[in-house]
C-alpha cells in the first residue's frame, strides 16, 4: 500500500556553497521514511503572518537514516529559492513532504548499464542515482553527460573531478567553453550523445532530466540513436516562479 504523504519538520544541519547562484542544503528529518535515488520533496515555508508557499526539489543524494539533500538555484523573484540560497541558516526549520515518484529512479540491484543526461540544475537528481551507485559499492557502468552555460555553473564539481571507476563523465558547454576544451561552446547534439553515451545495443536505462526544451531535445536525439523509448526516463521543469 502506497504511504499517505504527510509534511514532517525538517531542520538545516548543513549548507555547502555550489556556485555563486546555487547551495546544497542537508536537512534533518526525524522519521523519515527513506527513498529511492530520483526521486523528490516538496518544500513549504511558512511565514508569520500564516502565508504559506511551496516547491518540489530534486533529493541530491541517497537515503542516509533521517538526514535528506537538496541542491536548490536561486531564481530571480522567487517565492523559496532566494530564502534557501541566501537567508536559511543551520538550526532553522521548514517542512518537507515525500519523497514522490516512482518512475525516473534507479534502484542499485538494476544491471544494465546507466546513462545521464542533464541540463543545468537537472544534474541533481542524476547526482543522487551516482552517489547511490557508490554508496551501493554498485559496480554498474555509469556514463553522465552534463550540459551547462560555462564551467562556474558546475555543480558538485569537486566531488566530479574525483575519478570514479565505472563513471565517466562528459561535459557539454552551450555558452562559453573553457580554455583547452575539446568541442566548442553549442548545445548538445547527436554526435555528443554518441560519443558521450552508450551505444543503444548495449541496451541502456537512459535518465533526462532539465528543462523542458532541453529534456525533449535529448529525448528525440536518443531516439534517433536507436535507443528503445521505454528505456528513456525523462524528468523536466519549467517556469512556476520559481
Amino acid at each position: 500500500m502506497r504511504r499517505r504523504l504527510t509534511w514532517q519538520a525538517a531542520r538545516l544541519h548543513e549548507v555547502r556553497d555550489e556556485t555563486a547562484t546555487a547551495r546544497s542544503l542537508v536537512f534533518d528529518v526525524p522519521g523519515w521514511p527513506g527513498h529511492v535515488a530520483g526521486q523528490h520533496v516538496d518544500v513549504r515555508l511558512t511565514a508569520e503572518d500564516g502565508y504559506t508557499t511551496q516547491r518540489s526539489y530534486s533529493l541530491a543524494a541517497p537515503a542516509d537514516g533521517d538526514r535528506i539533500e537538496l541542491t536548490v538555484e536561486a531564481v530571480p523573484d522567487g517565492e523559496v529559492s532566494p530564502y534557501l540560497t541566501e537567508v536559511i541558516e543551520p538550526g532553522d526549520q521548514v517542512e518537507i513532504r515525500g519523497p514522490v515518484g516512482g518512475w525516473f529512479v534507479w534502484r542499485p540491484e538494476n544491471e544494465a548499464p546507466v546513462m545521464l543526461v542533464g541540463g543545468g540544475s537537472g544534474v541533481v537528481p542524476l547526482m543522487a542515482m551516482i552517489r547511490a551507485r557508490r554508496q551501493a559499492g554498485s559496480r554498474v557502468p555509469f556514463r553522465l553527460l552534463y550540459s551547462l552555460r560555462d564551467q562556474d555553473r558546475r555543480y558538485y564539481a569537486a566531488e566530479l573531478r574525483r575519478p570514479e571507476p565505472g563513471l565517466d563523465i562528459t561535459y557539454v558547454y552551450t555558452r562559453a567553453a573553457p580554455p583547452g576544451a575539446a568541442r566548442p561552446a553549442g548545445r548538445i547534439t547527436l554526435a555528443d550523445l554518441a560519443e558521450g553515451g552508450w551505444p543503444a545495443d548495449f541496451a541502456p536505462d537512459c535518465y533526462v532530466c532539465g528543462s523542458t526544451g532541453f529534456v525533449e531535445a535529448a529525448a528525440d536525439l536518443l531516439l534517433t540513436l536507436g535507443h528503445a523509448p521505454e528505456r528513456i526516463r525523462t524528468e523536466r521543469f519549467g517556469p512556476t516562479g520559481d
